[in-house]
C-alpha cells in the first residue's frame, strides 16, 4: 500500500505500520511530500515520525480508533457494500433537519440515530444534517473543536457507522449533509502544524492563528481541506456540506478558497451525476457568497440567513439584548423585509456592529431557496446560558406561528432536532476535555461570558459535568402527548402542504407579497395563490386579504373561510394557510 504525508520542513520522515518502521522518500514531483510503500490492510494501525519525533496520526487519516492522539488506522472504503440506490436530492424543495449525532439519541451514536430516521422520513424533511462528525477529544461534545479532518468520530460509531446511516436515509429518500469546519483546527489532539504552515500569523481569528488559505505553503493546506470536503461526498455518498463561520475564512488572494471549493464540488457532482451542493454560514450578508461564479460571485449554493431568524426571534420573545437590537425598534417591519428581500441589514446601519453592514440581493438574479430560514438553530438555542429552547419562551400557539412562517416563507426550511415537537429539553453547551487545564479555561470561560450579562454563575451548567449532555438529550417519548402531539402534527401538515403546493417551493424570491400591522401584531403575505396569515397577538384579529372566499387549506385553530368582502377573521396566537381557487 502507498502511504504519502505532506511534511515540507522535515530532514526525515519515518512510517511507523501495525509495529514495523519504514524510512520515506521526498517525492520527486511533489515539493514537501514523502512516499513510501508497506504492507497493510483495512484496519491496520500507523502514524509519520518526523526527524526523529513522536509517532503522530496522519493529517489525512480516515480513522483514529483511539481518538485524535492515537495512531491513525487503515480505511478500505470499498469493502462496504452499498444498499441503496441514490440519484440524490437537490437543494431546491428542500426541507433540512439539523440533528446532532451524541443527543438525538440518549445512546448517541450513528446506528442509534439511523434507528430513528423514519420518524424524519414521516415529518416530511428532505435532509438531515449532521452536526461534525470529525474526532474530538472525550466522548462528548458539539463537533466543533474536531481535528483529523477526514475521519468520523469513533464514539459515534466511526466510518463504517456513518455508512450504515447514509444508507438508511438514501433508503428513506433522506439526503444526508455534513456540517465541516474549515475556519479552525481543534485545540487538544491538533498535530497539523508540526507538520507544516496549515496556521499563519498573517491573519487571527476568534480561535488564534488563522488557517493558512493565503500564506506562503497555502496551496497545500487548500488542497487538504479541499480533498477532506471531496472525501466526505465521494466516499460517504453525502449530499451536501454545511461550511461553518465562513466569514472567518481570511483569504486574500484572487481566487478565493470557497471559489475554488464551489468549483470542485460542482465538478465532482458532474463526475457522479447525482446533486451536491455547499451551504454556508456567514455574517457578511453579501450576496456575492451565493452568487454564481460566471456572474463574479463565489459559486456556493446557499448560506444561513440569520436575519431571519433574528427578526422572527425578536417578534415572537421580545428579546432585544446584543444583535436583537436592530430588529427589536420594529421586529414585524424586520420580518417583511427579511421575507420578501432576504437580508435585513443590506447596507444598512447597525447598532450592534455599530457600522454599516451588508449589501442588497437582487432579488430578480437570487432564487429563494438559497437563503435557509430557521426559528431555531443549534447556535441560537445552545449559545444561551441554559440552552433553553423557544419552546420554554413561548406558547404552544406562538410555536405554531413560528412553524408556519418558517414552513411557507420563500427560503429552504430547516428545522432544529426536537422542535418539531416543542421539545421540552434544553440544549446546552457541552464538551469532554481530557486536558485538565483546557477543560477548566472552557468552564471559567463560559461562565465569566454569561456573568457579564447578569447571570450567577451557579445557573450556568458546567460544560464538562456530563449531566450537561444528559439533560440535552432528546426525550422521545415526547411526541406521544401533548402539548408535543399537537405541535408535531402541526409540522407534518405544514410539510405536506409545502410538498403539495407549488406555489410555497416557487424560488422567485421577488413574487412575495406582504401586509403587517406593528400594532396590532399581525403578519400576511401571499406566494402565488397561496396566502399565509399569522396573528402574534392574545386577541382575535380581523385582516381583509382582499380575496373573497379562499379555501383554508390548514389552521392551527379553527377558521372560518372568508366571506365575500375578503376579511379573514383570525383567533389570537395562531396561523392559517389559505389558497385562491
Amino acid at each position: 500500500m502507498q502511504f504519502e504525508v505532506w511534511a515540507p520542513q522535515a530532514g526525515r520522515v519515518t512510517l511507523e505500520c501495525d509495529g514495523v518502521t519504514r524510512a520515506l522518500e521526498r517525492d520527486p514531483e511533489r515539493v514537501g511530500w514523502w512516499r513510501g510503500e508497506a504492507e497493510a490492510r483495512d484496519g491496520s494501525r500507523y502514524g509519520f515520525a518526523l526527524d526523529d519525533g513522536p509517532v503522530l496520526p496522519d493529517p489525512r487519516s480516515r480513522r483514529q480508533p483511539d481518538g485524535p492522539d492515537g495512531l491513525s488506522a487503515v480505511v478500505d472504503h470499498e469493502r462496504y457494500a452499498w444498499r441503496a440506490a441514490w440519484q440524490g436530492r437537490p437543494l431546491a424543495g428542500a426541507v433540512l433537519y439539523e440533528l446532532h449525532v451524541g443527543t438525538y439519541t440518549p445512546e448517541g451514536t450513528l446506528d442509534a440515530a439511523a434507528e430513528r430516521l423514519g420518524h424524519l422520513a414521516e415529518l416530511g424533511v428532505t435532509h438531515v444534517q449532521l452536526m461534525p462528525l470529525c474526532p474530538f477529544p472525550g466522548t462528548h461534545g458539539w463537533g466543533y473543536e474536531g481535528v483529523s479532518l477526514w475521519a468520523v468520530h469513533e464514539p459515534y460509531g466511526g466510518p463504517e457507522a456513518l455508512k450504515r446511516f447514509v444508507d438508511r436515509a438514501h433508503e428513506l429518500g433522506l439526503g444526508v449533509v455534513l456540517d465541516v469546519v474549515h475556519n479552525h483546527f481543534g485545540p487538544s489532539g491538533n498535530y497539523l502544524p508540526v507538520f507544516g504552515p496549515y496556521l499563519t500569523d498573517t491573519h487571527h481569528t476568534p480561535w488564534g492563528a488563522a488557517v493558512n488559505l493565503d500564506a506562503p505553503g497555502s496551496d497545500e493546506v487548500r488542497a487538504y481541506l479541499i480533498g477532506s470536503a471531496l472525501a466526505w461526498l465521494r466516499d460517504y455518498r453525502l449530499d451536501g456540506l454545511r461550511l461553518d463561520a465562513v466569514h472567518a475564512l481570511v483569504d486574500t488572494r484572487a481566487c478565493h478558497f470557497l471559489e475554488e471549493l464551489s468549483a470542485a464540488v460542482d465538478a465532482l457532482a458532474a463526475e457522479v451525476d447525482r446533486p451536491l451542493f455547499l451551504v454556508a454560514e456567514s455574517d457578511l450578508n453579501d450576496p456575492r457568497l451565493i452568487t454564481s461564479r460566471a456572474e463574479g460571485g463565489l459559486g456556493l449554493h446557499a448560506q444561513w440567513n440569520d436575519d431571519f431568524h433574528h427578526a422572527l426571534h425578536t417578534t415572537l420573545t421580545g428579546e432585544s439584548q446584543g444583535y436583537y437590537a436592530d430588529f427589536a425598534r420594529a421586529p414585524l417591519a424586520g420580518l417583511a423585509k427579511t421575507l420578501t428581500g432576504g437580508y435585513f441589514h443590506d447596507g444598512t446601519y447597525s447598532s450592534f456592529r455599530r457600522r454599516h453592514h451588508g449589501r442588497p440581493l437582487d432579488r430578480t438574479r437570487v432564487a429563494g431557496h438559497r437563503l435557509l430560514g430557521y426559528s431555531q438553530t443549534h447556535d441560537q438555542v445552545g449559545n444561551r446560558a441554559q440552552g433553553d429552547r423557544l419552546s420554554a419562551l413561548v406558547s404552544p400557539g406562538l410555536l405554531a406561528c413560528a412553524a408556519t412562517l418558517i414552513l411557507t416563507a420563500p427560503f429552504t426550511p430547516m428545522l432544529f432536532m426536537g422542535e418539531e415537537w416543542a421539545a421540552g429539553t434544553p440544549w446546552q453547551f457541552f464538551t469532554d476535555h481530557t486536558d485538565p487545564e483546557l477543560a477548566d479555561a472552557v468552564r471559567r470561560g463560559r461562565r465569566r461570558e454569561f456573568a457579564a450579562h447578569g447571570w450567577k454563575e451557579e445557573d450556568v451548567p458546567d460544560p464538562q459535568d456530563p449531566a450537561t449532555r444528559d439533560r440535552s438529550c432528546l426525550d422521545w417519548s415526547e411526541p406521544e402527548r401533548e402539548p408535543h402531539a399537537r405541535v408535531l402534527a402541526w409540522y407534518r401538515r405544514l410539510l405536506a402542504l409545502r410538498h403539495e403546493q407549488a406555489d410555497l417551493t416557487d424560488p422567485d424570491l421577488a413574487d412575495t407579497k406582504v401586509a403587517y400591522d406593528e400594532e396590532r401584531r399581525w403578519i400576511a403575505f401571499r406566494r402565488g395563490d397561496v396566502l399565509v396569515a399569522v396573528n402574534l397577538a392574545p386577541e382575535p384579529a380581523a385582516l381583509s386579504l382582499g380575496v373573497p372566499r379562499a379555501r383554508v387549506l390548514a389552521a392551527w385553530e379553527p377558521v372560518e373561510t372568508p366571506g365575500d368582502d375578503g376579511v379573514l377573521h383570525l383567533p389570537g396566537e395562531s396561523g392559517v394557510v389559505l389558497v385562491q381557487d
